[in-house]
């Protein structure tokens, strides 16, 4: 087992990437409205009251209509979190086969629902996975629950302006789940840089993100994870695209592993519900190719290949 992690360079480098992240999101909110940043013309504000909470609420939808007039309409990807802020309810699921000959079936997949209070932020409340394991340690219950992340878009210009979109988000985990499926007793604060950029129907969206627990550094360790998705939009319901999601340990129990995804998959939507409500769904194959045989102690990857379900309802 490798050794543990020198603790002032660990606590260092955490300060650093909080800070980092921390001082991106005060630049996103301290800077001034962007050209590309307009309000649609259409959006005028509901006549104001005595009231600035009534105010606020009462012009929630405008914000929203705002914040997304001003950013690239792409899809959001399967298993890339998007730069875009979105206003929607997620829910995805995936069937998990692992190299020992487990199963995992996951229900929710740590998703949940995602607002725009501001013209330039997002705030994710997400619910716990739900996780049945079968065939080896068999384990029912939930997982450790991704609950709050909050995302400040730095740079965004819609398609008619440049067509690109840079955010900075802030994630943190709980240990609440069972002892199956938890990393218990660590939280672990996650900051993350997540872009991307278009050229007509084609897009790339990207994250880069540092995991950083609190806890039970010498088997969790610290990571790189980094994810990428090429998307391309035809027949305007159509959302075809191919993934890469890469995370690459530094210390803990997997220190000097890589673990490489690949994951062909399409999204169709957005299908209007009603007014503003509009819903999407996807499929996508992930496979792992990095590393090219099974690692059992402990496993890498993680899992071998998975399929993944997601339905999304925007509003």
């Amino acid at each position: 087992m490798p050794s543990k992690p020198d603790a002032p360079r660990a606590k260092t480098a955490r300060r650093n990437a909080l800070s980092t992240v921390a001082a991106c999101m005060t630049l996103g909110l301290a800077a001034p409205a962007r050209a590309a940043d307009a309000p649609p013309a259409d959006s005028a504000p509901v006549q104001s009251s005595d009231s600035p909470i009534a105010d606020y609420f009462a012009n929630w939808q405008n914000r929203v209509e705002q914040a997304q007039a001003s950013q690239p309409h792409w899809m959001t990807p399967m298993t890339t979190v998007t730069p875009r802020l979105e206003q929607e309810y997620r829910y995805d699921q995936y069937k998990q086969y692992l190299q020992n000959g487990a199963q995992i079936d996951n229900f929710g997949g740590g998703k949940g629902l995602e607002l725009i209070p501001t013209t330039t932020n997002e705030i994710l409340l997400n619910i716990p996975a739900y996780q049945h394991r079968s065939n080896v340690k068999p384990a029912t219950g939930f997982a450790d629950g991704n609950f709050v992340t909050i995302k400040q878009r730095l740079l965004s210009a819609n398609e008619e302006n440049g067509n690109y979109i840079l955010s900075a988000f802030l994630g943190v985990q709980a240990p609440t789940g069972i002892t199956a499926f938890t990393n218990r007793p660590a939280w672990i604060v996650t900051p993350t840089l997540a872009g991307g950029i278009g050229w007509g129907d084609f897009d790339i969206q990207g994250t880069v993100s540092l995991p950083l627990p609190t806890d039970n550094l010498h088997a969790i360790g610290y990571s790189i994870v980094t994810s990428a998705t090429l998307q391309y939009h035809f027949w305007e319901y159509f959302w075809p695209e191919f993934a890469f999601n890469d995370t690459q340990w530094t210390s803990g129990v997997r220190a000097g592993r890589n673990q490489l995804f690949v994951s062909p998959g399409i999204v169709f939507g957005r299908f209007q519900i009603y007014k503003r409500v509009k819903l999407s769904f996807g499929i996508s194959y992930q496979v792992a190719v990095v590393p090219d045989h099974a690692i059992t102690v402990p496993l890498t990857p993680v899992y071998n290949h998975a399929w993944l379900l997601s339905m999304r309802m925007t509003f």
